[in-house]
């Protein structure tokens, strides 16, 4: 046992002094095995798909610069989440970076009942093709676990109304598991200090989750439930069929549109707003839609095709979310960001 744990500890000293002395090839190796991870957490920490990219590049370089700072005393991976974190709230802290929560509206303009999605008008869904590359393998015990209850949109979003050390705070104790002690001196802060932030954080969270989302279970994919609602939501999306859409969702059903701060209340509110667009006259041509999950959570992305046109353009990605067999929330996003999760902007449909 003491043989093993010398030598353990003596390829750790290695590693780290190779680190200190600048061995590129041995630094390279290290950071991009946490690369994946990285990014999720600066995706925690900033609820933009984006802007955690740059960040975690931000990261890794000021990591890269201060090499020499590396003991070896803690995991290189607890290392670089310091660095990650702290470049994080830099990033929050720059004026030139700074993002006010919106005030909610009607489709009237009126302001509307909270919607905590739509006031993140900065939010974005993370592909599940990509969180996966993230997860844990093998049940490894440092590994982060990139689990439903910690990346579904409903927590990222509740977590951006926290101020950036509170949001911290909270990654670092409720989602990552650190110890008070260790997530102090991330933060070169006191234990006082991050017990306190960590009950306020919580206290304010609460108030920004879903009802019932102390039910939820901490899973790793979507239910079959999930799935199969999501292929009935497809299905009725391709035909167009309004009627069978309208009875997927719960009566209390919201829809929102970041970065646009618009909540449809109701599903009267939601079939009112896709009518004009699915049906007579005025409907924008042929429906496709295919499934997606982001965010471990069921979606769809829907394109459509034109009078004239030969191929089918995406319009919109729909993050679904449901309780009791039916949609209870959609939350609406650009195309954007389809090429992160391997779907083009156009495609070409064939019949049958």
């Amino acid at each position: 046992m003491n043989g093993a744990d010398d030598g353990r500890g003596s390829a750790e000293e290695r590693t780290a002094r190779a680190v200190r002395a600048g061995d590129e090839a041995v630094f390279t190796e290290l950071a991009e095995a946490h690369r994946h991870e990285l990014r999720v957490h600066c995706y925690r920490m900033l609820g933009s798909f984006t802007d955690a990219e740059d960040l975690v590049q931000e990261a890794l370089l000021r990591a890269w610069r201060k090499r020499d700072t590396f003991q070896g005393r803690s995991t290189f991976r607890a290392w670089l989440y310091k660095i990650a974190t702290n470049a994080c709230l830099d990033a929050l802290a720059d004026p030139a970076r700074h993002r006010e929560l919106a005030v909610a509206v009607d489709a009237s303009g009126s302001a509307a009942a909270r919607s905590t999605p739509a006031e993140v008008t900065w939010l974005q869904p993370y592909p599940d093709a990509l969180l996966d590359l993230a997860a844990p393998a093998g049940g490894e015990p440092e590994a982060v676990a990139i689990t439903r209850e910690t990346i579904e949109l409903a927590f990222l979003a509740a977590i951006q109304h926290l101020p950036p050390r509170q949001r911290a705070v909270l990654v670092l104790r409720d989602v990552l598991g650190w110890p008070a002690q260790q997530t102090a001196e991330a933060l070169e802060t006191s234990v006082p200090a991050v017990k306190s932030g960590l009950q306020r954080a919580r206290a304010t969270l609460r108030q920004h989750l879903p009802r019932r989302r102390a039910e939820w279970r901490a899973a790793t994919a979507p239910t079959d439930e999930e799935r199969a609602l999501l292929r009935r939501y497809v299905d009725a999306s391709r035909r167009a069929d309004l009627s069978a859409l309208a009875a997927l969702l719960r009566e209390d059903a919201r829809q929102t549109m970041p970065p646009a701060h618009l909540v449809f209340d109701g599903r009267t509110a939601i079939v009112d707003m896709w009518r004009p667009v699915l049906e007579g006259e005025g409907a924008w041509g042929d429906w496709h839609a295919i499934p997606l999950t982001v965010n471990r959570q069921v979606a769809a992305v829907n394109y459509v095709r034109g009078p004239g046109e030969t191929h089918h353009t995406a319009v919109n990605v729909d993050v679904l979310r449901v309780e009791d067999g039916l949609i209870a929330e959609i939350t609406t996003f650009g195309p954007e960001l389809l090429p992160a999760a391997g779907l083009r902007h156009s495609l070409i449909v064939t019949s049958g």
